[in-house]
């Protein structure tokens, strides 16, 4: 007889925690994959398990005592080369994963930090997963080369860090998507995953609002190099998208604001 009845919708907090360390270890795999389809398989499983426990979270949080997830922001200094690029991985991820960012001190087509702003449990996601991403990125791109002789390899490899970026934030979007419809099928009259999450981006907007009551919108990105195409297909065998070399990712319009 089937016991799926008999299973919580939502993992309890010792679940979580195991979860997690299964994610930090499948992200720690792919980092130390030697191919790009064996570092997928890490990814593709890390992404997927990353969807569920931050949908999870956000309904055990729903229930739980106030203040239990509290927003707030944290800071985190990118650096060169190509910092810009790295905020927007940043802050694209930050995006998907439900928080806010703002991008610090940029200027001259460099960023010196970006913060993050959102709940306690979505943040952490995000560190965890950018501090991967960032690492098989640079792995990635310190090996590329434009296809033409003539072009700048500094314009190639940015550009291809902001393919690599806007598919990741796609890639996560639908990871997200996913991992909502499957709470909400398994919710049983509880409130819907969808409408925790509602409520939530409604609350850190507001806080957000109120910490950065004068932040101007930042402008899209102007990318040169040709090599946007090449990095979002880096980023599908990472499983985590392509986006027009032409304008911002979709969606981009509600990135981090």
């Amino acid at each position: 007889m089937s016991t799926t009845h008999d299973t919580p919708a939502t993992p309890g907090p010792e679940l979580q925690e195991a979860r997690l360390d299964r994610i930090r270890k499948l992200l720690a795999k792919a980092e130390r994959a030697g191919t790009a389809a064996e570092a997928q398989i890490y990814t593709n499983k890390a992404v997927e398990l990353m969807a569920r426990h931050g949908v999870d979270e956000a309904v055990l949080a729903d229930t739980g005592p106030p203040g239990h997830d509290p927003i707030g922001g944290v800071r985190i200094a990118v650096d060169d080369p190509y910092s810009a690029a790295k905020a927007r991985l940043l802050g694209w991820t930050a995006a998907a994963l439900h928080c806010r960012w703002v991008m610090h001190d940029s200027r001259s087509g460099k960023v010196a930090a970006v913060t993050i702003f959102g709940f306690a449990s979505d943040r952490e996601r995000v560190e965890l997963l950018y501090t991967s991403l960032l690492l098989q990125a640079s792995t990635h791109v310190a090996r590329v080369r434009p296809p033409d002789p003539g072009e700048s390899v500094a314009a190639y490899r940015r550009s291809w860090l902001y393919g690599f970026a806007a598919r990741v934030h796609e890639r996560l979007c639908e990871a997200q998507r996913a991992a909502v419809g499957e709470a909400d099928a398994a919710a049983r009259g509880a409130r819907s995953a969808e409408l925790v999450l509602a409520d939530r981006g409604d609350r850190v907007a507001r806080a957000y609002g109120e910490e950065f009551p004068d932040l101007r919108r930042a402008r899209a990105p102007q990318v040169s190099g040709s090599g946007f195409r090449s990095g979002a297909e880096a980023a599908d065998r990472a499983d985590l998208g392509g986006t027009r070399l032409d304008g911002p990712p979709p969606r981009s319009r509600a990135l981090g604001r």
